[in-house]
């Protein structure tokens, strides 16, 4: 999208000729005469900076840089001073111009200074679209799981990410859709642009497509300016469209036409405006009974539904309960600011038993208000939240352990133990039946040493010939 500039002068050769030469080097430049019609075309248009005399009529150049600053923010502004009136641009630059050039100006400087003001006030826009997210990071890493349904995840995200292909994440509530989207951007080669994130089950259908199209001064009620939306703000970057299956039917058609043309138009505009955006979309919705009863259009699922990611729910990756505990037990003690505590094992059984309707968002939540309401040497049991406390029995018996008058018999440790074992040898035998029993070619999926998968074998008495019979074409 090219940056567009409004020459504001009330000598119209001075217009033109600034004009002619910023629009030979690709901005889009309009023009005014004085700066009560510069008012006007600001509330009607999108400008990325302001070219503006210092010296006009009625309402001088002062004037309207103070009401660009309180009305268009994010829109830049240099101004033009006559010759001796450098303290006044001084003076201008203080109430929030960007830079300043002399009259007779040189033409080389204005470009060069255009091009510097527009580098740096790019480069606020994204580090202010960004600073919500800088608390958290948004490595590869932070996604945990070692489980066989998530180590396919990783490896699909490791394939996709550096490509512009459409992602579309699926899943249970809860189950970290938002951290793929996180992933896949921040290891893309569109990192170093923003991603921005809509929550599509959030707003009315006007709104919602106010927020991902802008609208045009007047559109609707309320509409008192004109303003960017999602795809314009995340042109170059990408943008994350959560819920989509909450969407309307006209905004789907809408969203089809930008995913097909890479153009759009504002809510109430004509103008068409061209946008480089990677789309990744998630839903916890079955859409294919969807596009069956007509309430989600088949031909934008399609779309979005080039490469697929299914995020499992939390009960079907039990084996990664250990490390997703350790992990969240470790984040939350860091920011909330409270000492490292370990799990007691009545605890620790109440966690792994309990059903995580929620997910890991709601294992999450458990451990933080455990860190922040334990006092004693260790998070115990009353610590977590009253729904787990009735699972405390339950989890003795789903590791293997038990509770009687003398109190607990399985520590965390051996509790974490038996769940990493039963991992363990579930992920084993998975790649054994990949491979047809082939220990050689197992033990390289897995990352491990030939000798090494040998031993786990023996320790958990699996045979590999078992699985020859089952490899793939027998």
């Amino acid at each position: 999208m090219k940056p567009a500039i409004l020459v504001v002068d009330d000598e119209r050769a001075i217009c033109i000729a600034i004009q002619r030469l910023l629009t030979v080097r690709g901005y889009e430049v309009d023009t005014a005469p004085s700066a009560e019609a510069a008012v006007e075309k600001l509330g009607q248009s999108v400008f990325h900076l302001v070219i503006m005399d210092l010296s006009m009529g009625k309402m001088s150049g002062m004037d309207l840089l103070a009401w660009v600053k309180q009305n268009a923010p994010e829109t830049a502004v240099i101004m033009i001073t006559a010759y001796g009136s450098e303290k006044t641009a001084v003076d201008a630059m203080k109430l929030g111009a960007s830079d300043y050039v002399p009259k007779p100006f040189d033409n080389d400087e204005l470009e060069l200074k255009v091009a510097r003001v527009l580098d740096s006030m790019a480069a606020k826009r994204e580090n202010r679209l960004l600073r919500e997210q800088v608390e958290s990071s948004y490595r590869f890493e932070n996604l945990i799981g070692k489980s066989p349904p998530m180590q396919r995840v990783f490896d699909v995200i490791r394939k996709v990410a550096n490509s512009d292909l459409t992602v579309l994440v699926r899943g249970p509530s809860g189950t970290g859709k938002e951290l793929v989207a996180n992933a896949i951007h921040y290891n893309s080669s569109r990192r170093g642009k923003a991603l921005v994130k809509v929550n599509c089950a959030a707003f009315s259908r006007e709104l919602v497509e106010s927020e991902l199209f802008g609208h045009e001064k007047g559109a609707f009620t309320g509409a008192t300016g004109t303003k960017e939306g999602k795809f314009e703000i995340a042109d170059g970057g990408t943008l994350f469209l959560d819920e989509i299956g909450d969407m309307a039917l006209e905004t789907q058609a809408k969203i089809l036409r930008v995913l097909q043309e890479k153009e759009l138009e504002r809510v109430g505009g004509n103008r068409t405006i061209k946008v480089d955006v990677r789309i990744i979309a998630a839903t916890n919705q079955d859409l294919e009974a969807k596009t069956r009863d007509g309430s989600f259009r088949e031909d934008l699922f399609y779309r979005l539904n080039v490469v697929p990611i299914v995020l499992p729910p939390l009960k079907d990756r039990p084996g990664d309960m250990p490390f997703l505990i350790a992990h969240f037990l470790e984040k939350a003690s860091q920011r909330l600011g409270r000492p490292q505590r370990a799990l007691s094992p009545a605890a620790t059984r109440a966690l792994l038993a309990h059903e995580w309707k929620g997910n890991v968002r709601e294992l999450e939540h458990a451990i933080e208000q455990a860190v922040v309401l334990a006092s004693g040497d260790e998070i115990d049991l009353p610590d977590l939240p009253s729904a787990l406390t009735a699972d405390a029995g339950v989890a003795a018996v789903a590791i293997g352990g038990g509770l009687d008058d003398d109190g607990p018999q399985t520590s965390f440790k051996e509790a974490k133990q038996r769940v990493v074992e039963q991992f363990e040898r579930q992920f084993i035998e998975e790649a054994l039946e990949r491979h047809g029993g082939n220990i050689s070619k197992a033990a390289e999926e897995m990352g491990m040493y030939r000798q090494h998968l040998q031993g786990k074998l023996a320790e958990y008495g699996i045979d590999a010939a078992s699985y020859r019979s089952r490899a793939p074409g027998s």
